[in-house]
């Protein structure tokens, strides 16, 4: 599904990964940081898409405020270290302002 985002300016947080073999309780906590995501100030809206061990997340926020406030956030900052311990052979985050944006919407 594709983020309802508002009006530009605000913030997206790609989340480029590549996983390791085996769940290892992997489905359950990205279940898990998606609903703790949707209930904090400024999350706008995620896409998420995973292909041949390849995964990129993209969140949307509202301010760079809110994204670090996330970052911060007990329960997720535990779940990225699980995700370095166990889920993860590699990955790169990459925080943007988006300024401008444009969509489509087919029949």
């Amino acid at each position: 599904m594709i983020a309802n985002t508002p009006v530009p300016p605000y913030y997206a947080v790609i989340f480029s990964s590549l996983r390791t073999d085996g769940d290892h309780g992997y489905g359950e906590a990205a279940a898990r940081m998606l609903e703790l995501a949707r209930e904090q100030p400024g999350f706008l809206g995620v896409e998420s898409a995973r292909e041949d061990g390849l995964g990129i997340t993209v969140s949307y926020w509202r301010s760079e405020a809110d994204i670090l406030a996330w970052k911060q956030q007990a329960e997720h900052r535990a779940v990225r270290e699980q995700g370095r311990a166990t889920w993860y052979s590699a990955f790169q985050t990459r925080v943007c302002k988006v300024e401008r944006a444009y969509a489509f919407q087919g029949q």
